[in-house]
Order: C-alpha cells, then structure tokens, then sequence
C-alpha cells in the first residue's frame, strides 16, 4: 500500500521541541496535514474528534505514556485500528516487546532522521499487521 501523504497525522510529546522536529521531518517528508497534541489525554480527545492516519508518539510522558496511550487507543473500538508509531530514546528490549504486544505498528529509537522517519512509515503502510 503506497503511503497517502494526505493523510492527516498526530504527533505526541510532552516536549516541545521534539513535536517540532517530527513536525519539521514530516513537513520534509512531503506531509502537510499534521495536528499536534502534549500528552496522552489531549492525544485521545483529538482522536475522537478526527479520524486520523497515523498517530507518532513518544513513550516516556506525563502523565499518561505513550505506552498507555497506546493500550487505550489499542482498547478503543472507534480508534483502535490506527498505525501507531512509538518514539522513545530507550532501546531496552523488554519496552519494544510489550510495545508489540500492545499493538504498536513500529518502533523509532531517538534520535532519528527523515529518512528513518520515511522507512518507518513505509514499512507501516507496507505490511500494516507486521511490527518492524
């Protein structure tokens, strides 16, 4: 499945600077339509305000993870079927593990670049049941 780069798209962080630059890689990747959210809360009432086609989120926030984030939306019949990207700067095994068994689409240790950004992506829309 090729990637809709019309899609709208969520990013979640509690840091500001980091939602800039996933916005600013996005933009460089070519997608337009990129909402914003600061935690997990603020993350859940935009999806069900808007039907969106991929949500990026960062794992370690307050005071809702992203890793709980992850489960509610994964729990959630209206959403629950939404790619779902998971950034965090810990690479620990045991995170991308129950981060797969949450029903996490991929995985993006910080830092990254675009064009990680872009495969990960890719991959998501390549093969939507398959984490990477």
């Amino acid at each position: 499945m090729a990637v809709n780069m019309s899609m709208p798209i969520l990013v979640v962080d509690d840091y500001g600077t980091m939602v800039r630059i996933i916005h600013n890689l996005l933009r460089q990747l070519g997608f337009e339509d990129v909402d914003e959210a600061n935690d997990g809360e603020a993350a859940l009432k935009k999806m069900h305000g808007r039907n969106y086609g991929l949500v990026i989120s960062d794992w370690n926030m307050e005071p809702m993870t992203g890793y709980d984030l992850l489960k509610q939306v994964r729990s959630d019949p209206a959403i629950g079927t939404t790619p779902f990207i998971m950034v965090t700067a810990e690479s620990k095994t045991e995170n991308v593990i129950a981060a797969k068994k949450a029903g996490v689409n991929n995985y993006i240790v910080k830092p990254f670049n675009a064009e990680t950004l872009r495969a990960k992506i890719e991959a998501v829309f390549r093969d939507p049941g398959k984490v990477a």
